[in-house]
């Protein structure tokens, strides 16, 4: 089953969102897009749009796409793609533990730079490190990127580390769950998309996600305060992938102008420029909202997180070398590549 259209136009329907661009031509191709987030997160309202613009300023709009909701829960992207029930998707890589392992290593703390920085040296470690792990086969991998530095963000105040161990926290997985039996804290796995329900019905006392959160998820109303710690808890994983049929029927030279103007670096690099523009929204409304608090951890807390870091580091490393990969590595060049900028 391939879901590409061709000469289709976009159409707006129940639990669908359309995005269209500016093109020189009628479309000849409309991809359908699977989209696991709320409609007003900065996923649906800024990085598929980007994501489609991209795709039809490089094929001067022949190719064009449409956002669709609600056609899997978040863990099921990769099959849905893969079967072709849709086109393209994004996947959060810690909703499938043990399907991913070398994608761990950019969410490791300890790491210098933001989200943009980070997305870039991701998909250029990818190349140089992590691909003859082969961990996307199945689908076509045309980005990664990674989230902003998670937080705490919790009902009641945490001023301390120590306070963690024994709350219940929303972990995605991934490192993030690392982190969390790291620090003594209870994980409750559960899609981001569920979180403020988890949140509000006292299932989970906080939850480690990055400050877009506040605005994406609504965390603002059910987690009035966050624990700030520099560079973070753990970031987070994810990727880009499309149909291999779908990509493969597409014209030469349509694939040629998607391979080398929007696919891999360049689709990586700007959606985690979008990551860092909505953790800023995310900050700018915890702080203009009366009831929430952003509580900084002390330089004392900053230090002790340092030899958990190092814990947790050294546990994924292992995992990654298991598959072939030079982990060690493929982390040293992500920090080296994100302090430089290059």
């Amino acid at each position: 089953m391939n879901a590409l259209t061709k000469f289709a136009t976009i159409g707006i329907a129940a639990a669908t969102l359309a995005v269209a661009g500016p093109a020189s031509a009628e479309p000849e191709y409309t991809l359908t897009i699977s989209s696991w987030a709320p409609p007003t997160h900065g996923l649906n309202a800024k990085m598929w749009p980007n994501f489609i613009k991209r795709i039809e300023d490089a094929t001067d709009g022949r190719v064009t796409a449409e956002i669709k909701l609600g056609l899997a829960p978040p863990p099921a992207q990769f099959d849905l793609v893969q079967d072709g029930a849709a086109d393209m998707s994004v996947i959060f890589h810690g909703y499938q533990p043990g399907r991913f392992v070398t994608t761990k290593l950019i969410e490791l703390p300890g790491y210098e730079g933001n989200a943009e920085a980070a997305s870039a040296a991701y998909w250029k470690a990818y190349e140089k490190y992590l691909k003859d792990a082969n961990e996307h086969r199945g689908v076509k991998l045309v980005g990664l990127h990674t989230h902003g530095p998670a937080q705490l963000q919790s009902e009641k105040k945490v001023s301390s580390l120590d306070e963690i161990k024994g709350m219940k926290i929303r972990v995605p997985g991934g490192v993030g769950g690392d982190v969390g039996a790291a620090l003594g804290a209870t994980g409750i796995q559960v899609p981001a998309p569920k979180v403020y329900e988890t949140l509000a019905s006292k299932a989970a006392d906080g939850v480690v996600m990055p400050l877009e959160g506040r605005k994406g998820f609504k965390l603002n109303e059910v987690a009035q305060n966050v624990y700030e710690i520099p560079g973070g808890l753990y970031r987070g994983s994810f990727a880009y992938i499309m149909n291999e049929d779908t990509f493969n029927d597409l014209p030469e030279d349509i694939q040629k102008a998607l391979e080398e103007e929007v696919f891999g670096l360049p689709i990586s690099q700007s959606t985690g420029a979008i990551w860092d523009e909505i953790d800023e929204i995310g900050r700018e409304l915890t702080l203009n909202t009366p009831d929430n608090a952003i509580n900084q951890a002390s330089k004392e807390d900053v230090a002790a997180y340092g030899p958990i870091a190092d814990q947790v580091t050294a546990k994924v490393i292992d995992e990654a070398n298991a598959k072939g990969v030079d982990a060690k590595a493929a982390r040293d060049y992500i920090a080296e590549t994100m302090k430089s900028g290059s």
